[in-house]
């Protein structure tokens, strides 16, 4: 049964979307299926963003320390940058261009230059080792990166590397002892303008987001102009129709929204639904280099933030923090959360915790820009399991059988999105973007669930070999590669294991070459020369039996993964 919140959503929602309003939604065919957009939506994120730093010229946006800059500011150094790189780098329309650095405002400032140029961004996950930088900058066909010191750093570590690199956030000795060029220094000798701005459509390619899944090698998913405006314009009216619902019941509005940023700017979540609609919304960026619960507790204080969005790790972290109870959090109207489940038992807790906000989930994914569902508030406590029903009014979910067919409410199936949000497929890989993006515009997305009589999403299992740890997926294939790059493992298996904090962390079982002796650190240690930390098994255990093999003579994960989940709690206790 809907809640009073639902219904009056969906009547705030269809009152902001209606025929004549601004964000007035009409039904137009994008590669070849019929979708639902918005008919007024800048055609481009060129268009986008001259809009909207227009708009909130004014306003206070960009917050990093002791930092702070207006939206023109932002937006006039972001401008510099596209002529920079246009005149030293000739940088042109499509060219791939790669940002690798953690939370820095260089970074929003970068991708804002390089999409006005018609240049397509590669966020690159700066947890990434050398050999993994190695592969995106390779797979990409990257014609610059810009990035900060310790990514810099890395990059010495390739060999052969050839793409010019900018460096921000460090020295002109360590710059030079990489053979890179200082952003500061193009800034101040070079020039303002660009000499030349290409068209731009809406569907053509605007960033290349690299997603781990079941293969191995990371994907890049390709996003258009169209998709990134259509993610962040749903989010848009999201918020406008919660805006709308705080006005009608007297609520206290603050006259500009404040959000820390959490969340790594190379993800998703960063990049579409809090930088790209903060931007749209005037809403001022509080941002940190690196998550740390008792530094986002003096920022939410210092800062008085009225929105909060992380993994679900980072709400549990907060309000366990020992000291959370000498800071102000009342500013804080919701605490949002996503790229991972968030357990059922935290939803109360948190309600109970921190009673002067209310908790929200959302669940998208790289390939959707990052829409999908959502549920917040009274509705999320009703429904602590759930992640949502669609997101109204350009999103569509159904639940597929193997054969493509839609399944009846509670029947559990593949969850697949639809939407003009949707990014067009996988970077040169075409068998990838057949087997996820069928016919009919459906995203497969790998994961079991089930919509209720309601339209409300549940998710119970995934199909793809990944595991989520703390927001990250992690491809099972990408570790097994590096734990069987051991010389004295035969036989290996990776597998999620449950973890209060995190959701899972990565374990792993190997069987040794006959003869061969190994330590389960050293081989952790090991991996650690090929794996970002995070992919980094927690857990690895040395099985004195071959491992158990199906018919087919591949591996039993399934069985492999039961028995050391139940070794894996029992240990814990």
């Amino acid at each position: 049964m809907l809640t009073e919140l639902d219904k009056a959503q969906d009547k705030a929602i269809a009152a902001i979307t209606a025929p004549g309003t601004q964000l007035e939604v009409i039904e137009k065919t994008v590669r070849g299926v019929p979708l639902k957009v918005f008919k007024n939506a800048p055609p481009t994120m060129r268009e986008f963003f001259q809009f909207f730093f227009t708009h909130n010229a004014a306003r206070e946006f960009l917050v990093y320390g002791e930092e702070r800059m207006t939206f023109a500011e932002v937006y006039a150094k972001a401008l510099c940058i596209a002529a920079a790189v246009q005149h030293k780098y000739g940088i042109a329309k499509g060219d791939r261009v790669a940002i690798a650095m953690r939370n820095y405002p260089e970074w929003i400032m970068a991708y804002i230059g390089l999409v006005h140029l018609g240049a397509v961004v590669v966020p690159m996950n700066a947890w990434w080792q050398a050999e993994e930088l190695a592969y995106g900058l390779s797979d990409s066909g990257a014609r610059l990166v810009i990035a900060d010191e310790e990514r810099l750093r890395r990059f010495g570590a390739i060999e052969g590397l050839s793409v010019p690199v900018v460096a921000v956030r460090t020295s002109h000795g360590v710059a030079a002892e990489h053979g890179a060029d200082l952003l500061d220094d193009i800034l101040e000798n070079g020039p303002t303008d660009t000499w030349y701005l290409p068209p731009l459509a809406p569907g053509d390619d605007i960033s290349i987001l690299y997603t781990s899944g079941s293969t191995g090698f990371p994907k890049g998913a390709v996003s258009t102009h169209r998709g990134v405006v259509h993610g962040a314009f749903s989010y848009l009216v999201q918020g406008l129709a919660l805006l709308k619902l705080s006005e009608a019941s007297g609520a206290y509005v603050p006259p500009q929204q404040i959000m820390l940023l959490t969340v790594p700017l190379f993800h998703v979540t960063g990049l579409v639904p809090l930088m790209l609609v903060s931007i749209a919304i005037g809403r001022k960026f509080i941002m940190m280099h690196r998550w740390d619960a008792g530094e986002a507790l003096r920022l939410i204080d210092k800062e008085k933030c009225t929105y909060f969005v992380g993994v679900p790790t980072m709400t549990h972290e907060i309000m366990s923090h020992p000291e959370r109870d000498k800071y102000d959090l009342s500013t804080v109207t919701d605490w949002a959360a996503g790229g991972a489940p968030r357990p059922a038992e935290h939803v109360e807790r948190l309600a109970k915790a921190i009673p002067t906000g209310k908790p929200a989930i959302g669940y998208g994914l790289t390939e959707t820009n990052g829409v999908g569902a959502g549920i917040l508030r009274e509705s999320y406590l009703a429904r602590p399991t759930s992640t949502g029903r669609a997101s109204k009014p350009v999103v569509e979910i159904a639940i597929l059988d193997d054969d493509g067919n839609a399944l009846a409410p509670h029947a559990v199936g593949e969850v697949c999105i639809r939407s003009a949000a949707n990014v067009r497929g996988y970077w040169r890989r075409p068998k990838e973007t057949a087997e996820a993006f069928d016919k009919a515009g459906w995203f497969h997305t790998g994961d079991l669930g089930y919509l209720d009589e309601d339209g409300f999403l549940f998710i119970v299992d995934r199909k793809k070999d990944i595991i989520i740890r703390g927001g990250e997926n992690i491809s099972c294939q990408d570790v097994e590669a590096a734990i069987y790059a051991h010389p004295a493992v035969l036989a290996a298996s990776v597998f999620g294991l449950p973890d209060d904090r995190l959701g899972e962390i990565v374990g792993a079982v190997v069987y040794l070459k006959p003869g061969e002796k190994a330590e389960p650190e050293a081989i952790i240690d090991f991996t650690r020369q090929h794996l970002a930390a995070f992919k980094v098994p927690a857990r690895l255990w040395v099985s004195a039996e071959p491992l158990p093999r199906l018919g087919s003579e591949k591996i039993d994960k399934v069985s492999l993964r039961k028995t050391y989940r139940e070794i894996h709690r029992a240990e814990a206790v």
